[in-house]
């Protein structure tokens, strides 16, 4: 008996998706070798990420630590800004998970409301006018219908539309530092290379890391011994046993997001393997399970194709004004003017707690630092977004 769905990647977009699509009736299996596992990334769940997910696990489940307040930092500039991050009612505003252990809840609860799992490797996939067929380690399978769900290096999403491109990549390294924690994130702002550290507390350990682009000409060794100067800076991880990592990052463009391939005939990529990632944060969990929920109610609903105009109106949007804002927003003149504002003015503090938590937009950014009467700062993200937009337009047309 073949399957209805195949979802190969058990991660949170697998898991999502196969917990619905379960519940819904579906004959499902999720296919995956590794997982649960712990994934080097910050592991930042905001509230809103966790609100899509109360009906199939308790956050007290998933080994995470509530996260208090955020401070950045300038140093060569010499400044410093805290911001206190308070819940919205009984919604903690993020909590940082032990990936694992958060994987492993989320997929728990699929299997229990009836999805299979298999712990085979896919090798191949294989896509039909009568259905998908799954070379793995443990024999062939067919379904009617395959979810990439498989990262950023994902297989289904290599044969049913095409692989990332270099430029299209970011390569995120640090170390986990091991007998540490806090309640604080720390995030330090970077020109060289152009973005931040962050250091993101779980209960065991700090989960400490730096970004690039794949393109940007620097190796993830040099970007690891750029934490670990800063590690050895700040001594924030002091007495840690480090545990160095390595992870590539979708990380599109505005053109890439309006260029999308989301789905076909037979299949749908969700998550990291559809670049559904925040180009400024490198945040990809809200998406992951939002996606996966999206494709599975299109594929219970009958209708595949309304995943794309779902993600299309839902998602990208965001991301694309979050790629536009992204090619000055690490610019010294507007670090300057962050680090500002989060210095001396309340309003723009709650603007940022916004944003951490995922409850502020790009899209409505611009106009709520205007009523702040941060002048400066909002004409320089709308002008952020401009410049953005007219590059967007010209790699388009070119």
């Amino acid at each position: 008996m073949r399957d209805d769905v195949a979802i190969v990647g058990a991660g949170p977009a697998g898991a999502r998706a196969a917990f619905v699509l379960a519940s819904g009736g579906a004959r499902v299996t999720i296919f995956d070798w590794s997982h649960p596992r712990e994934k080097p990334c910050g592991g930042g769940v905001t509230g809103r990420a966790l609100s899509l997910v109360a009906d199939a696990i308790d956050p007290a489940d998933c080994a995470a630590s509530t996260i208090r307040s955020a401070r950045f930092t300038d140093t060569p500039a010499r400044r410093a800004a805290v911001v206190a991050l308070e819940d919205a009612g009984a919604e903690p505003a993020l909590l940082v998970a032990d990936r694992a252990t958060f994987d492993a809840a989320l997929l728990a609860a699929a299997v229990r409301a009836g999805a299979t799992l298999d712990r085979s490797r896919v090798t191949d996939v294989a896509l039909g006018r009568g259905g998908v067929e799954l070379s793995t380690t443990g024999g062939s399978r067919t379904a009617a219908f395959v979810v990439g769900a498989d990262g950023a290096t994902s297989l289904v999403r290599r044969r049913a539309a095409a692989p990332f491109r270099r430029d299209q990549l970011s390569i995120a390294t640090g170390f986990f530092a091991h007998g540490v924690t806090s309640d604080e994130i720390a995030i330090e702002f970077t020109d060289d290379p152009a973005g931040y550290i962050w250091s993101f507390p779980r209960p065991t350990h700090l989960a400490i890391g730096i970004c690039a682009q794949a393109d940007a000409g620097i190796t993830a060794a040099a970007l690891r011994g750029r934490a670990a100067r800063w590690i050895e800076a700040t001594g924030i991880a002091r007495g840690a046993r480090l545990e160095p990592y390595s992870w590539p990052i979708p990380s599109l463009s505005a053109a890439d997001f309006e260029a999308a391939a989301l789905s076909g005939p037979r299949w749908a990529l969700a998550g990291d393997a559809a670049g559904l990632v925040d180009p400024i944060t490198r945040e990809g969990i809200y998406f992951a399970i939002a996606s996966g929920q999206w494709v599975a109610d299109a594929l219970l609903e009958g209708s595949p194709r309304r995943y794309a105009a779902r993600a299309r109106e839902l998602a990208l949007p965001e991301l694309t004004r979050a790629a536009q804002l992204k090619a000055g927003f690490f610019r010294a003149a507007f670090i300057g003017l962050l680090m500002r504002g989060l210095q001396q003015s309340g309003a723009i503090r709650a603007v940022m707690a916004d944003l951490i938590a995922g409850r502020q937009s790009y899209r409505t950014l611009k106009w709520r630092l205007l009523r702040t009467f941060e002048w400066r700062l909002a004409i320089n993200t709308a002008l952020l977004a401009g410049v953005g937009r007219l590059r967007s337009q010209a790699r388009i047309s070119g």
